[in-house]
């Protein structure tokens, strides 16, 4: 079988979809079959394309055993709705085009967030006359009113019925989470096409690790309980409750024995930076984004892994991949999430759920983990029986058997 997968994030990349696409490639070019995916330059979050790449209309490599091809799109910085838009619409036609190219194609998948990359993989399943699966990974226009970056209004109202269409004209959907598959369903989606393959974790990379020692003289972590947070700092993670947990740890007694890192980049960093610069936080480390092969080196230097989102009742419906990351390096979590993925911190005692926004819970937490060292070993040994239900091998044969399944009905 011939799969090809539309996605606008990929390795070398390092944020969610990038690795859930390429992780699941991967292991379908194990099994056998042949992957195609076209996506851009690598670009994400900084909207600058990477060292050793450029932004040409077509270029091609190959990444184990993946065919990559590149296309041209505008690149911007996550800065805006309509240049974002100009982003997405410019990926969206110059994929089309490519993916004409591309011969004896058996299914194609298009990934959200944005679903503009959904529209092409349509129009190429119309086109050649194949099966289309939609990988919905958020609902999105739904999360773009969540985080503020829109109110309601007619462009809304119509970028809602496109969802609704591509919903209906896909083959099979593959959601990340229960809920998203409830909404679906609620929404008048037949449920018999509806699929969850939920994020995973690459156990091969992501495992427990004694904390790297050059990391921690480089970064003067010797002797603190680290408190971290690794991932995108963008409009919906709300990170600046880590910021006030920060201030208030650091007014006590026992408070120089903590210290937060905050690994990642995304349209709220520099204003982080700015803000932990002005309260004079200095248990405080902004770290930039690193290479894949270099983020399992940061995960080992955190003694407690935090996760965060804005406090909205969309988020109660996504799971934050990091969280499976976190299970596969042993890391207690706190779960700043209402919803689905607290309802898996509770289920597997992988860690402790507060409310988001909350820094007080968050301080009163930190500082129970680290004096009571049964609680933070029990949670620790949890979160590692509980990775190995969500491991990414697992996850993509999952999503490859509802592959198979909609290029035989076809």
């Amino acid at each position: 079988m011939h799969i090809l997968f539309l996605t606008d994030n990929f390795p070398p990349e390092v944020n969610a979809p990038a690795s859930r696409t390429f992780e699941h490639c991967r292991e379908w070019v194990k099994a056998g079959h042949q992957v195609t995916v076209i996506t851009c330059v690598p670009n994400f979050p900084q909207g600058k394309v990477f060292e050793g790449y450029s932004n040409r209309l077509w270029q091609r490599e190959e990444m184990a055993g993946i065919r990559v091809i590149r296309v041209w799109s505008y690149i911007t910085a996550n800065e805006g709705f309509i240049r974002r838009v100009l982003d997405y619409q410019s990926f969206m036609m110059s994929a089309f085009l490519a993916a004409l190219f591309v011969r004896r194609v058996d299914v194609v998948i298009g990934t959200s967030p944005q679903f503009f990359t959904v529209c092409a993989a349509y129009a190429v399943s119309r086109c050649k006359r194949i099966p289309f699966v939609f990988e919905l990974r958020d609902l999105w226009p739904e999360s773009i009113k969540a985080v503020g970056a829109m109110q309601e209004s007619a462009v809304i109202r119509l970028l809602e019925r496109l969802e609704l269409f591509l919903y209906r004209k896909a083959a099979r959907i593959v959601s990340v989470t229960h809920s998203f598959k409830k909404k679906l369903i609620e929404r008048g989606i037949d449920a018999d096409k509806i699929s969850v393959v939920t994020n995973g974790v690459d156990m091969s990379r992501f495992k427990p690790m004694v904390k790297d020692e050059i990391l921690l003289r480089e970064l003067r972590l010797e002797g603190k309980f680290v408190a971290g947070y690794v991932g995108t700092h963008g409009l919906a993670h709300h990170l600046e409750t880590l910021l006030d947990a920060a201030e208030e740890i650091h007014r006590l007694p026992e408070g120089s024995t903590f210290h937060f890192i905050l690994l990642g980049d995304g349209a709220r960093k520099q204003a982080l930076k700015d803000e932990a610069a002005r309260r004079k936080l200095d248990n405080v480390t902004f770290i930039d984004s690193v290479p894949k092969d270099q983020v399992a080196r940061y995960w080992s230097l955190l003694d407690v892994s935090i996760i965060h989102l804005k406090k909205t009742d969309l988020f109660t419906t996504v799971i934050p991949s990091k969280l499976f990351e976190c299970m596969g390096m042993g890391l207690p979590v706190l779960h700043g999430v209402a919803g689905e993925s607290a309802d898996i911190v509770r289920d597997e005692r992988a860690g402790i759920v507060f409310e988001p926004e909350n820094a007080d819970e968050l301080v009163a937490h930190l500082k129970l983990l680290q004096k009571d060292r049964a609680a933070y070993e029990g949670y620790r040994t949890h979160s590692l029986e509980a990775a190995k239900k969500y491991d990414r091998k697992a996850m993509a044969m999952k999503m490859l058997d509802v592959i198979t399944q909609s290029v035989r009905k076809q």
